[in-house]
């Protein structure tokens, strides 16, 4: 299992890697949060090409963090989503919540 991260990059796109499973989610949402604080509602990229395993809590980190964004008036969008994430979405019925263009 490989340690899950958010880490924002020098383009401003907030880049998620490692297994975003039920151990890890909660640290990783710590370290979205100050970047959300941060992004002075200008839109947000999350990008999903670096995530090795995911399970439903990386679901519900993502539908978290995309809460968040709307609280903090923030436009996201999601990219690069993981087939196997992709499925969990479409059997919670919540894929079009993750594909939506922030």
């Amino acid at each position: 299992m490989n340690s899950a991260r958010a880490a924002m990059d020098d383009q401003g796109v907030i880049q998620l890697s490692g297994d975003l499973v039920f151990a890890s989610v909660t640290r990783v949402l710590g370290q979205i949060e100050p970047l959300l604080d941060g992004a002075e509602k200008s839109p947000l990229v999350i990008d999903l090409s670096g995530v090795e395993d995911v399970d439903s809590a990386g679901l519900a980190l993502l539908l978290e963090v995309l809460e968040r964004a709307r609280h903090h008036g923030v436009p996201l969008r999601i990219r690069s989503l993981p087939e196997s994430l992709l499925g969990i979405a479409r059997l919670s019925n919540v894929e079009k919540l993750l594909l939506a263009e922030g």
